[in-house]
C-alpha cells in the first residue's frame, strides 16, 4: 500500500505568532412566522439588533433575501444550473418562489433600499442607514416579509406534505476584515453568515411535527416529542408510536431559542416518526438527539438516532466538545446532487434510498457540519475545503472505524479489505482516491469557479480529505487531532480564514506548514 509522505523541508521551527486583533459583528433576531400549508407560504416579521463591532463606520448593510433566487430563470441560481450538465435534472419543471412585502425600518424610521448592481442578484438588497453606524454602536432593523416557497428542487421548498424552510428570512451579509460578503444564492456553493442569537416563534397547523435550529421552548410539545421519541428509539421494529397534536386548535405556536448560530432553519411534516435519545460526551455534557423520518415500511431509518449520537460523540472526542444542546436529523425528499444539507443543530438528509452504512455516513457527515460550518464559521463560498474537506476527512475515519466502509466506493470495497484494521483500510482507500479520481482544480477555488458540480465535489470533499490524510501519514494522527483541537479551541464561534487555520495547526504541531498549505492552491495531483 502507498504511504503518504511529506518531505522534511515542510516542517521548520518557528517562534510564537502574534495574534491580530479580531472582531465580528453581533446580531440578535426576533422572528415571528406562520406557515400556510395550503398556499405553501410563510408570513413573517423580524427585528434584528445589529451591533457594529468593526473599526469601520457603516452607512448601509447588505441583506440576503435568498427566496428571490427562485423567482425567475435569470437569477444567478438558474444561470448556474443551466451551465452545469451535472445538475440539469433540477431544471425539469423547477419550482418557483420569491420573497415579498418587505418594508425595512431602521430604529423605527422607514429605510431606503437599493437593488444590487448585478441584475442577476435580485436576492441581494442594500439597506441604507439614515445616520452612520459608528464602531460599538447598535441599530434595530425590522421588516415584515412574505415567502412563497418553491416546489423542492434545491434546498428550500415543499414536497408533498413536507416543508423545508431554509434561507427563508431577510439576513444581513457578513462584514469582516476583508469587507462585505454579499452573495447570491447558488445551488453549487454554500454560505457565510454572521453569528447571532435567535428567538423564533413559528405558527404551524397543529398536526405538523417540526424539527428546527435551537431548543424548542414550548413545554407540551417538547415533552410529547421526547416521550414518543424515546418509545420509538427503544422499540425499533414494532409499530411506531405516532404524534398526536398537543392542542385542540387548528394551529399551534412553537417557540425556539438558539445562541451562537450562523443560521436558523426548520422542517415540518405531518408524517414524521420521531426518535429521541441522549448522548453523554466524554466531558460529561449531555446532548439531546432527535431524528424525524417518514412512516413507511422497511425504512432504514430505524437506527438513525444511533448515527446522530455517533456524530456528536466521535467529533466531540476528535475535535472538541459539541457546543449546542441538541442535534437532529430530518429525512427529506430525494435530491439528485446532494446527500443532505446542514444547518446548526438540525440537518436535512436527502438520500432516501441509501443503505445502512451510507445513511450512517451521510448523517454523521451532516452532523459533523456543526463543527465545520456552524462552530467554525469559515466562508464556505470562497474556501469550500475548510468545511467540506475537513468534515469528509473525519467522516471517512468514522466509516472506516465503524463499518470498514467508504461512502465513495460503497459496495465496490472488496470483502477482504473489510477484514483489515481501520488504519490499513483507510490507507488503501486514500491510495485508490489518489490513483483513480481526477481532481484537476485547486482546493482554494471559489465554489462558483469550479467548471461543474462533479469537479466541485471531487476537489472540495475528496481532494481536501486526501490533503488532510497526507498530513496524518506524515506526522501521525495524534498530532493532526491536536492541530484540529487547537484550531477549534481558538476559532469556535468565529470566522476563521485559511491563514488562521494554518497558524493554529503550526502552533499545535510546533513547525511551519507553509509548503503544505501552499498545496491548497495547487492544480492537479499533489505529487
Amino acid at each position: 500500500m502507498k504511504k503518504y509522505f511529506i518531505p522534511a523541508f515542510f516542517f521548520l521551527s518557528f517562534g510564537a505568532y502574534s495574534q491580530d486583533t479580531y472582531w465580528q459583528q453581533q446580531l440578535r433576531y426576533t422572528i415571528t412566522a406562520e406557515l400556510n400549508d395550503k398556499d405553501k407560504t410563510i408570513t413573517g416579521q423580524e427585528t434584528i439588533v445589529y451591533k457594529n463591532n468593526s473599526p469601520s463606520t457603516l452607512d448601509f448593510i447588505w441583506f440576503h433575501i435568498w427566496p428571490n433566487a427562485y423567482k425567475n430563470e435569470s437569477t444567478a441560481l438558474f444561470q448556474q444550473l443551466k451551465s452545469d450538465s451535472s445538475r440539469s435534472r433540477k431544471l425539469v419543471n423547477p419550482g418557483k418562489g420569491y420573497i415579498d412585502n418587505l418594508s425595512f425600518t431602521v430604529d423605527g424610521k422607514l429605510a431606503i433600499t437599493e437593488p444590487h448592481s448585478n441584475p442577476r442578484y435580485i436576492d441581494i438588497i442594500k439597506v441604507l442607514l439614515d445616520k452612520p453606524l459608528a464602531p460599538g454602536d447598535s441599530v434595530s432593523i425590522a421588516t415584515p416579509f412574505y415567502v412563497v416557497l418553491p416546489r423542492y428542487f434545491s434546498r428550500s421548498g415543499y414536497d408533498e406534505s413536507e416543508f423545508m424552510a431554509c434561507q427563508w428570512y431577510p439576513k444581513p451579509a457578513v462584514y469582516d476584515k476583508t469587507g462585505w460578503h454579499e452573495m447570491p444564492y447558488l445551488d453549487m456553493g454554500e454560505f457565510y453568515s454572521e453569528y447571532a442569537t435567535y428567538n423564533v416563534s413559528l405558527t404551524v397547523p397543529s398536526d405538523y411535527i417540526v424539527g428546527a435550529t435551537g431548543t424548542l421552548q414550548t413545554k407540551a410539545e417538547i415533552d410529547s416529542y421526547k416521550r414518543i421519541g424515546a418509545q420509538n428509539a427503544s422499540d425499533r421494529k414494532g409499530k411506531p408510536v405516532l404524534y398526536k397534536p398537543t392542542v385542540t386548535t387548528p394551529t399551534k405556536q412553537l417557540q425556539y431559542y438558539a445562541e451562537q448560530v450562523p443560521d436558523f432553519a426548520w422542517f415540518a411534516d405531518k408524517d414524521f416518526v420521531i426518535q429521541y435519545d441522549t448522548v453523554q460526551l466524554t466531558t460529561g455534557k449531555v446532548v439531546d438527539a432527535f431524528t424525524y423520518y417518514h412512516n413507511k415500511k422497511n425504512t432504514i431509518w430505524d437506527n438513525s438516532i444511533d448515527y446522530v449520537k455517533d456524530g456528536v460523540r466521535y467529533y466531540s472526542d476528535w475535535i472538541g466538545e459539541y457546543g449546542y444542546p441538541v442535534a437532529q436529523a430530518v429525512e427529506g425528499p430525494a435530491n439528485n446532487s446532494s446527500g443532505g444539507m446542514e444547518y446548526p443543530m438540525v440537518t436535512l438528509i436527502t438520500s432516501p434510498d441509501a443503505k445502512k452504512e451510507t445513511l450512517a455516513g451521510v448523517i454523521v457527515h451532516e452532523v459533523g457540519h456543526n463543527w465545520f460550518m456552524a462552530m467554525l464559521g469559515s466562508n464556505e463560498r470562497l474556501h469550500t475545503w475548510m468545511d467540506e474537506g475537513l468534515n469528509t476527512y473525519y467522516q471517512f475515519r468514522y466509516e472506516a472505524e465503524k463499518f470498514r466502509h467508504n461512502s465513495i466506493f460503497g459496495n465496490e470495497v472488496p470483502a477482504e479489505l473489510k477484514k483489515l484494521p481501520a488504519t490499513e483500510f483507510l490507507s488503501i482507500i486514500y491510495d485508490a482516491f489518489d490513483k483513480s479520481l481526477p481532481m484537476h482544480s485547486a482546493m482554494e477555488t471559489p465554489a462558483e469557479k469550479f467548471p461543474n458540480s462533479d469537479e466541485y465535489g471531487l476537489v472540495s470533499y475528496i481532494k481536501a480529505s486526501l490533503w488532510m490524510y497526507m498530513l496524518e501519514a506524515s506526522i501521525g494522527r495524534d498530532k493532526v487531532d491536536a492541530a484540529l483541537k487547537n484550531y477549534f479551541n481558538k476559532w469556535k464561534f468565529k470566522h476563521p480564514h485559511p491563514e488562521d487555520m494554518q497558524k493554529a495547526f503550526e502552533e499545535a504541531i510546533g513547525a511551519s506548514l507553509s509548503k503544505f498549505f501552499a498545496l491548497t492552491k495547487k492544480e492537479g495531483k499533489f505529487e
